[in-house]
This record gives structure tokens, sequence and C-alpha cells, in this order.
């Protein structure tokens, strides 16, 4: 743990942050054995959204804390997932004229699908444990 992080977490704010991940973790499942990918699920379904909104109205209740790194983390998963889902949409798209595109595509949002659970599975495997998570 952080020498310079002492102030313990109230009770509220890892009981919201196990609700954030669980609910990050519903959009991937969603995307995973339905009808949508799991990038897009995790993206766009409302588990996923209404977790994002909690993780930035719920953040300063946990500054100072160990519990403050997994906010931090759980809003940049969900930016970063968007930022790469986007660059991989916008350079698969010119190359979907030679066809090599459609792979390019499904095969950058599958890579992104799995590194959205890796995250959510990590930083929930952390918290659990009550370790804060390391920048990244």
């Amino acid at each position: 743990m952080n020498p310079l992080v002492t102030t313990d977490a109230p009770e509220g704010t890892l009981r919201m942050m196990h609700i954030i991940y669980a609910l990050h973790a519903l959009g991937l499942v969603i995307g995973a054995f339905g009808a949508a990918s799991v990038v897009g699920s995790f993206l766009f379904g409302w588990p996923s959204i209404i977790a994002v909104i909690l993780s930035y109205l719920k953040r300063g209740d946990a500054r100072g804390t160990w519990l403050e790194s997994h906010y931090a983390w759980a809003i940049r998963t969900f930016w970063m997932a968007l930022a790469w889902a986007l660059a991989v949409t916008l350079v698969s798209i010119p190359l979907a004229i030679i066809v090599v595109g459609i792979a390019t595509w499904v095969v950058g949002l599958f890579l992104l699908g799995l590194w959205a659970i890796y995250r959510v599975a990590r930083g929930w495997l952390r918290l659990k444990d009550g370790q804060p998570m390391q920048a990244g």
C-alpha cells in the first residue's frame, strides 16, 4: 500500500466500488452471451454507463484512501476502451475496401474485449484483497 495514503475508506465507498465492478462485469457478460459484442455492451450498455457515472460521482468520497486508485482504474478502463474501439474502427473502415478491414475490426474488438475483461477482473480481485491499483 502507498505510504502516502493513510486514510481508511468509509464502508459505503468500498461497497460502491464493488457495485461499480459488478456493473462493469455485468456489461461484459451481457456482451459475451447476448446479441451485442463484449466491447459494444461494455461501452454502450446501461450497466457500464451507470458504472462510469457512479465512478465519477463517488470518487471524491474515496479521495486520500486506497480506494481512490480503484475509482481512477474503473474510469480509465472505460475511456481507454472507448478510445481503442474508435481507433480500431477508424483503421478498419478504409481497409474494408480491400476486405482486410473486416478481419482487423473483428480481431481488434475481440482483443479489446479480452483486455476489458482483464481490467475489470484484475481491479475487482485487488479490491477484494484490500489492495490499491497501480497506475496504468
